[in-house]
């Protein structure tokens, strides 16, 4: 079977944890799902209207996480780790079923997601992929903040600048090539806040379910967290890890390339909105590979297609 193929979960996982912005107790379960059905969320919680579907025209607030909505106004929030995770793996279709408004924070990271995926195994079907191909030069910016994102004819990377006035965070950057990279570091990362906005959080009713256990914490130049960071960019990878997760509400995997300056989920959502708002700015192509190399079949592919 041909990695090309539409993967999911050869059978359900499940999670439980808390939300880190509501505090509340939440149970998922991930399970398989047929080829062309792409990731939907279900709010078991709820008998009706409860299915919601992470595409970018859903996303309805993106203040530090990305919240979607069906018709009906029913949410869920805090997708963005579990995006990033089936984004990276590779999970084509999947149902997410929920009893809360919002996704457990687990550690902070992808890692739970990921290793628990893994260890369910990946089932391959006959049904090939589609695939995003940008075709020209994209950008918005906001303020200081910028995201662009170009044509490219293999690769589907994301280069990452941060800047805070933190003299232990001070300016980082990081560049991974999806398909290619090994993005364990990109998974492990976790979310972190200063210790001064903390409060601010408290002010806008977010952060209720925070802790020392899915959070990194700095505190002028210390790191609060006994265990220390998990990797020296650690920061940086998990803005990578969030903008995975916010490109993956496109619906599918971008080949492009992807450069952004202090952005976070509204920018992100903003260039998927730029990008399909014109049909020059990408095709939609099914990938009919063989066994060949992911980089070779996709140039291969992409080649001909253009």
């Amino acid at each position: 079977m041909s990695i090309l193929n539409q993967k999911t979960l050869s059978k359900k996982i499940s999670f439980q944890g808390i939300g880190i912005h509501t505090g509340k107790k939440v149970n998922i379960e991930i399970k398989p799902a047929s080829p062309n059905t792409g990731i939907i969320f279900k709010r078991v919680d709820l008998k009706k209207n409860n299915l919601i579907v992470p595409n970018y025209l859903n996303v309805i607030d993106t203040t530090l996480c990305t919240t979607i909505a069906n018709e009906y106004n029913i949410k869920v929030s805090t997708i963005e780790h579990l995006m990033g995770a089936f984004y990276g793996i590779g999970i084509d279709n999947a149902i997410v079923e929920t009893n809360s408004q919002e996704m457990p924070i687990l550690d902070g990271s992808a890692r739970l997601f990921v290793k628990e995926i893994k260890k369910a195994g990946i089932k391959h079907s006959d049904q090939p992929i589609k695939i995003i191909k940008i075709n020209r030069f994209v950008e918005l910016s906001d303020g200081d903040k910028l995201i662009s994102i170009d044509k490219s004819n293999v690769t589907s990377d994301i280069e990452f600048e941060i800047k805070y006035n933190n003299k232990l965070i001070n300016t980082q950057k990081n560049k991974v090539n999806i398909l290619e990279d090994n993005l364990d570091d990109i998974f492990n990362s976790r979310t972190f806040c200063l210790f001064e906005d903390i409060e601010k959080l408290k002010k806008l009713n977010l952060g209720k379910g925070g802790s020392l256990d899915n959070a990194i914490v700095i505190k002028d130049k210390k790191i609060m967290n006994t265990e220390g960071l998990r990797n020296d960019k650690e920061f940086v990878n998990h803005k990578i890890l969030d903008c995975m997760g916010d490109l993956f509400l496109s619906g599918y995997k971008i080949i492009g390339s992807i450069k952004c300056s202090q952005g976070g989920h509204k920018l992100s959502n903003e260039l998927l909105r730029k990008i399909f708002s014109d049909k020059k700015n990408y095709s939609l192509i099914e990938i009919k590979g063989k066994q060949l190399p992911h980089s070779f079949a996709d140039y291969y592919n992409l080649k001909n297609s253009a």
